[in-house]
């Protein structure tokens, strides 16, 4: 039994490594000759044979990592093979086998695995050993053949059924970590659904993994005699994990029935490993003592995952319990507390736990069900992370009654009647556009009773009104509305303003709320002034930091008012603008030693209030330009949220990615690192015209990771220096690995990259985004029946010259087409060309 007790410490183990903890890495990168070495060794092997790294690469090699150190457990070896570095024939050379890893088993290739079965460590793990197990764990479909397997095990085997709801997930890895080590004392069965299902009582809608035991094998005399073809079935009742399953298989091993002639206060508590099972007490007498054991027995098995049942013998002198006392029992919280109860039934008996277990069940359905809306937040994270929010809200209804819903009839008119209108145009089979129509509805109620109106706009039910089309009587405020979801504020008489924060709750309800002041706010006493410069416009975005522009102008009537004033309704939503003219302006321009006219820049991120002073432009585009340059944190941090504001200024990008810091040293370090690139904009004139230097934590940001490997090709060691997103091409340039950054070094590096000597480590790739299928382009099919307005089309639906005319009957639209994106083999198969986030 020495290889049961190893089994067994190595599923506590492994149990406790299920909940990730920081681990050395066992995860091996091969040379050819190691390869070939291992995999004639005998030893099991599951590679992975790296060719070009892209987020979705990058991701699965995380998770391999963490593989590594579970699978070495059961005696597989885990790595990689860079092909950039070994060629190993065929795999570094067939293009299957850049989405493909293997598991070799005997010296030759024994299973290839899809990425998209093997994307985190709990799908790898069970997969593989699935694999493994394949002979030794059955898969079942019907009734039929369960009862056919049960036939088989009859008087043999004990049978341990599993239902997952899907394999690669921590239950199925449970399953299969079980298996291995139980595989030979019983058979494993594993349903992922389907007929079998109704026989187990299991409803085929339920989202919870169970686990049933049959019990084929007879134990003892005390076990019901296996007449019937079916064999007697428990359920265990706790959520389905390694440590429980192990823990309810000791339980089944339990004799059923134990006999005792001693008082149950004398009888010690359950010790290893049924510690934390109750202990129920029947009482029996001699003159009924078959009659006893039967009623016992019956119960046991009612009882069995439940309670352990003890049957005591009233013959010996040492029961002490009154004879109007028939039950007992001790729950493991109270090893030391014996209850005595009187009952007449056996129901009484049972219920005395199963209430108990429906209260725990309660309990841990909560916890199922956070615990679900937590992993069903990941479906699909490899494919389309908004598809899963889409997927996790399916049976949501959503309430639209805070919330206009526009149409062609009534958009003017309801325009009209609000100071200030924001609309949301949106597609109903657009994944992005339902995920954001909830924030949407968010905001719309924090705002019900604000003078704010919230609407919608299905442009797949007014394609016109989308389209900007111009009807009989008034224009259309905007321009065609190409991309989705699409927020716009429209005011009575005025040109619509485009909101391009981020899709969530909070940028969006900070932007209306910002947008509510006036832009720019006329102050006339330097208490406004103060005030303006101060406090916060609104208490709903206490908490936001606000940035601040000031515009001074000797008169009202100056010709730079208008500019600035156009300039400042462009900031709307984005910063607080204000207006100071007269004595009070000229005031303020001596005491910061600047000419009128002048705009004062007040950054957030600033702690002193001393301004930036800007002279004004001749153009409001030019102002605006100058005015977000001045709010630009030098060296900013990089961040999922400020990544479009920053790629809207048009500057090519330095980016400087650091790793996590381990401890005050290494943070330390970072903060070296970052203060020395903001030396860099300080060499040489007009530097700042073209670039911008930034950076990113990837403790903070792990998404720049992903961005990192894309730009490269893999992951290089860090810190790491790029520069991308250049305005004169789409090349990417890494500054030398192992070289230390250094402001002197980095403007070298900078200007060899100008005079064309340096050679790019890779490309931007130019993706298009078109709709999923052709008949969901309406904009499209608008440009089919109304050929004036083929200029609208979107940029993702171009068209190759001498394509026939598409055409519309009833509502099917029947193409002849090649679409651009398809008909280009060249950012498909061009190593060298990464996709940006």
């Amino acid at each position: 039994m020495m290889w049961m007790s190893i089994a067994v410490f190595l599923l506590w183990m492994r149990a406790g490594g299920c909940a990730e903890t920081a681990n050395t890495s066992d995860l091996i990168e091969y040379t050819a000759a190691d390869f070939y070495e291992n995999l004639y060794s005998g030893k099991m092997m599951f590679i992975y044979f790296e060719r070009q790294v892209s987020p979705t690469i990058s991701l699965f090699l995380v998770e391999l990592e963490k593989s590594a150190d579970a699978l070495k457990d059961y005696g597989v070896l885990v790595g990689k093979v860079n092909c950039n570095k070994e060629l190993v024939r065929p795999y570094c050379t067939e293009e299957r086998v850049q989405h493909t890893a293997f598991l070799f088993r005997d010296g030759k290739e024994f299973l290839g695995f899809d990425l998209d079965t093997v994307f985190d460590v709990n799908s790898i793990v069970s997969e593989v050993l699935f694999a493994i197990l394949r002979e030794e764990v059955k898969y079942v479909h019907t009734d039929g053949d369960l009862l056919a397997l049960e036939k088989t095990a009859k008087g043999k085997k004990d049978i341990v059924l599993g239902y997952v709801r899907s394999l690669g997930t921590q239950e199925h890895r449970s399953m299969m970590e079980t298996a291995y080590v139980y595989g030979t004392k019983y058979q494993f069965i594993l349903i992922t659904g389907g007929p079998v299902l109704k026989y187990l009582g299991v409803n085929d809608a339920s989202l919870s993994s169970q686990v049933w035991f049959l019990h084929c094998r007879v134990h003892s005399r005390f076990q019901t005699p296996l007449t019937s073809e079916r064999c007697p079935l428990t359920r265990m009742r706790k959520p389905l994990s390694t440590l429980s399953l192990h823990s309810f298989l000791q339980l089944m091993e339990a004799p059923l029935v134990s006999e005792v002639y001693e008082d149950p206060s004398s009888v010690p508590a359950p010790q290893f490993p049924y510690q934390q099972t109750p202990q129920v007490f029947l009482f029996s007498r001699p003159a009924t003592k078959h009659l006893d054991m039967d009623t016992a027995t019956t119960l046991a098995w009612r009882l069995r995952g439940l309670a352990l049942l003890v049957l005591v013998h009233r013959q010996s002198p040492a029961v002490k319990t009154p004879d109007e006392y028939n039950v007992a029992y001790r729950l493991p919280e109270q090893s030391s507390e014996v209850k005595y109860l009187t009952l007449h039934n056996l129901d009484d008996v049972l219920e005395l736990f199963t209430n108990k277990e429906e209260e725990v069940d309660d309990e841990e359905d909560q916890d199922d069900k956070m615990e679900e809306e937590e992993k069903d937040s990941h479906f699909g994270k490899l494919d389309d992370e908004i598809a899963a929010s889409l997927y996790n809200n399916r049976l949501d209804m959503l309430d639209m009654d805070s919330i206009i819903q526009l149409t062609a009839d009534n958009f003017h008119a309801t325009v009209a009647q609000s100071s200030l209108t924001v609309a949301l145009f949106y597609l109903k089979w657009d994944a992005v556009s339902m995920a954001f129509l909830n924030s949407f509805l968010e905001v719309a109620e924090r705002l019900a009773d604000s003078t704010v109106q919230m609407s919608v706009v299905d442009c797949g039910e007014w394609p016109d009104l989308c389209a900007a089309q111009q009807g009989d009587s008034q224009p259309i405020p905007f321009q065609p509305v190409t991309a989705f979801p699409t927020v716009l504020l429209l005011r009575p008489q005025e040109s619509a303003q485009r909101y391009t924060g981020m899709l969530g709750p909070e940028a969006l309800h900070r932007f209306i709320m910002l947008s509510l002041q006036a832009s720019p706010a006329s102050l006339s006493t330097q208490e406004e002034v103060t005030s303006f410069l101060q406090e916060v416009p609104h208490p709903e975005i206490a908490g936001y930091k606000c940035d601040r522009v000031l515009g001074l102008f000797k008169t009202q009537a100056h010709t730079g008012v208008s500019v600035f004033t156009e300039a400042a309704k462009s900031l709307r939503g984005e910063a607080l603008t204000g207006l100071l003219t007269d004595g009070l302006a000229e005031k303020w321009a001596a005491e910061h030693a600047v000419d009128l006219p002048a705009v004062f820049v007040f950054p957030s991120w600033k702690t002193d209030t001393h301004p930036s002073a800007l002279s004004v432009s001749t153009s409001a585009e030019e102002l605006v330009l100058r005015i977000n340059a001045a709010l630009l944190q030098p060296m900013p941090e990089l961040t999922v949220e400020n990544l479009p504001s920053f790629l809207s200024l048009g500057k090519a990008l330095l980016l400087l990615f650091v790793g996590e810091e381990e401890d005050e040293i290494g943070r330390r370090q970072n903060q070296v690192l970052v203060e020395e690139m903001k030396g860099v904009e300080k060499m040489g004139a007009g530097w700042t015209e073209r670039y911008l230097p930034c950076w990113i934590h990837l403790g903070r940001t792990p998404s720049a990771m992903f961005v990192l490997g894309s730009y490269l090709g893999s992951m290089p060691p860090l810190p790491a220096l790029v520069l991308t997103h250049l305005p004169f091409g789409d090349e990417i340039y890494q500054y030398p690995p192992n070289t230390p950054i250094v402001a002197r070094s980095v403007r070298q590096w900078l200007q060899r990259v100008e005079d064309g000597v340096e050679s790019p480590a890779g490309m931007l790739g130019d993706e298009s985004w078109p709709p999923a299928f052709h008949f969901q382009d309406f904009l499209k099919i608008i440009d089919m029946q109304e050929p004036h307005s083929a200029q609208q089309q979107t940029p993702a639906v171009k068209e190759e010259e001498g394509e026939k005319e598409a055409k519309v009957k009833e509502d099917v639209v029947v193409e002849e087409e090649t679409d651009s994106s398809s008909s280009s083999p060249t950012s498909a198969n061009d190593p060298t060309i990464h996709s940006e986030l």
